[in-house]
């Protein structure tokens, strides 16, 4: 299964068949906005609560660090998500709010039918579906069977190492801006972790907000792997949600999904190792 759907086959395929629908926006009063419109039968799944277990001290695992599993399937659960179940996610920023974080983390427990709405909500809209502020209900099942993440993950050890040896590639996908330390809205220190190069998530997108042909995505990211395999890439960007939009790119190219480092900048920053600034 791709791991983009258009809104246009989403209602193709609601109309056919039962699927989950959920809404991953997140910021500001995300789940007020949900509330109050939505698209008709999404339940809404929030970042901060349901993506993630944030901890006192952002310093061990970063902002978003992964919930425990046995939570995370017991949210499926609740959902009424089984390993049978198709899924399609939306947010409103092309999948770099959270949807991008959902594709991954079901992924990563083993569910294969799962989507994201390419485009999100904005292109639902211009295709006319209608949005609602009807209450939503789940139809719960039994926690979802998985025990374990199953996608590739990079402790910090290891992002260590191979900033320190070149051992693998450093993704930052965060804005350039950000990269070179220029500026940091959210965490503490401005910078990047040494040796990591900034490839922006924005740059899987078209100029609608649509991501760029399997093709164009795989020619891309060949020529920033060079003579790597993915499996010698880790990607980072804040806190462990943006950086998934460029695992759902490799995964839409083709190309077998690198590790993530869900801790993040959010996390390096926060200890004493080395950080830079500028291009390099």
């Amino acid at each position: 299964m791709q791991p983009l759907i258009s809104a246009p086959e989403l209602r193709q395929r609601q109309a056919s068949e039962t699927l989950v629908l959920l809404d991953a926006r997140s910021g500001p009063e995300a789940r007020a906005r949900y509330q109050a419109a939505h698209l008709p039968g999404a339940l809404f799944v929030d970042l901060e609560q349901d993506l993630a277990r944030p901890t006192a001290d952002a310093a061990q695992g970063g902002r978003h660090p992964l919930p425990p599993v046995k939570d995370f399937a017991h949210l499926l659960g609740c959902l009424g998500i089984t390993p049978e179940t198709p899924v399609v996610v939306y947010d409103d920023k092309s999948g770099a709010n959270a949807a991008a974080r959902t594709w991954w983390m079901l992924r990563s427990a083993g569910h294969a039918a799962v989507q994201v709405l390419d485009g999100g909500l904005p292109a639902a809209l211009a295709a006319g579906f209608e949005p609602t502020a009807a209450a939503e209900q789940a139809n719960p099942v039994a926690p979802y069977p998985v025990t374990g993440w199953q996608l590739p993950l990079a402790p910090t050890d290891k992002v260590r190492e191979a900033s320190e040896t070149g051992s693998a590639l450093i993704i930052d996908v965060r804005e350039a801006p950000r990269y070179r330390g220029e500026t940091e809205p959210i965490d503490l220190v401005a910078g990047h972790i040494p040796g990591a190069v900034n490839v922006p998530f924005a740059g899987n997108l078209d100029e609608a907000g649509r991501y760029l042909p399997a093709a164009e995505l795989r020619q891309k990211y060949e020529q920033v792997l060079s003579a790597r395999t993915p499996e010698q890439v880790i990607v980072h960007c804040g806190s462990g949600v943006t950086a998934c939009h460029t695992l759902l790119a490799f995964d839409q190219a083709g190309l077998p999904i690198p590790r993530l480092y869900v801790g993040s900048w959010s996390e390096w920053s926060r200890n004493d190792f080395p950080q830079a600034t500028g291009e390099e």
